[in-house]
């Protein structure tokens, strides 16, 4: 009875101490069975990063409960908290989804489609480019006018001529296109506790930063986070 007590202590020791250990992770980075290269791939625990290969293959230090980090722009961001099988598997397959395409500048009227047809679009490159076809014709039609009389490029008198036209003043976005790209929709809410009204506030808090310039140019989803993390902080003692 005493060995047994034993060598069950002592495999429940060993299994403890793997858990806690850390050993590289081999895995590979999928979609719809195409590898993906140069998927960002970041254990948030550790603070670490590496990027997959071209055959989609990463190597990375993790532990059992470290959280994995799967990061491209053209894919929906992935989570993995690793299990001790996840660190067993020899090659540790992570499935990534495209991100649907958006149509700028196009408007689908609800009453010509229903959720079915809009569904079948939105994943038919065909009838996505019928309707910007549609669309690039539909704005030429409405350019065209009927002459008024009017002499192109005439002398406005009613314009003062010693004022100079005033500029207008473009929003510099390019901070929150970041956010919106780099962070998934749920992060405000369940990371930050920052709910959808102050989401926009939130942005602009830290847009006024000067580090946020420095993020532009140089983006990385590591470095991205730990600033959202500490303005986080700052901005609920404003509060």
């Amino acid at each position: 009875m005493r060995v047994k007590l034993l060598t069950t202590i002592s495999f429940f020791t060993c299994q403890l101490s793997i858990s806690q250990t850390e050993k590289l992770l081999h895995g590979k980075v999928l979609s719809q069975n195409y590898v993906l290269k140069g998927v960002e791939v970041i254990n948030k625990t550790a603070k670490t990063s590496t990027r997959t290969n071209d055959l989609g293959e990463f190597s990375i230090l993790a532990k059992e409960q470290d959280s994995l980090l799967f990061f491209s722009k053209d894919y929906l961001f992935t989570r993995l908290k690793l299990t001790l099988k996840d660190l067993e598997k020899s090659n540790l397959i992570i499935e990534m989804t495209p991100k649907a395409e958006e149509l700028e500048n196009v408007v689908v009227s609800r009453s010509v489609f229903n959720k079915t047809e809009l569904k079948k679009i939105a994943n038919n490159r065909e009838e996505i480019d019928k309707i910007k076809i549609r669309k690039q014709f539909d704005d030429v039609t409405t350019k065209v006018t009927v002459y008024d009389g009017k002499i192109k490029n005439g002398i406005n008198f009613s314009y003062p001529i010693f004022d100079k036209p005033k500029k207008k003043i473009e929003k510099d976005d390019r901070f929150k296109k970041l956010v919106i790209d780099f962070c998934p929709p749920d992060f405000f809410l369940k990371n930050l506790k920052i709910n959808h009204e102050e989401k926009e506030i939130f942005i602009n808090f830290c847009d006024v930063d000067p580090k946020s310039k420095i993020l532009l140019e140089h983006p990385n989803v590591l470095a991205l986070m730990d600033f959202l993390y500490v303005k986080n902080e700052e901005f609920k003692k404003l509060k």
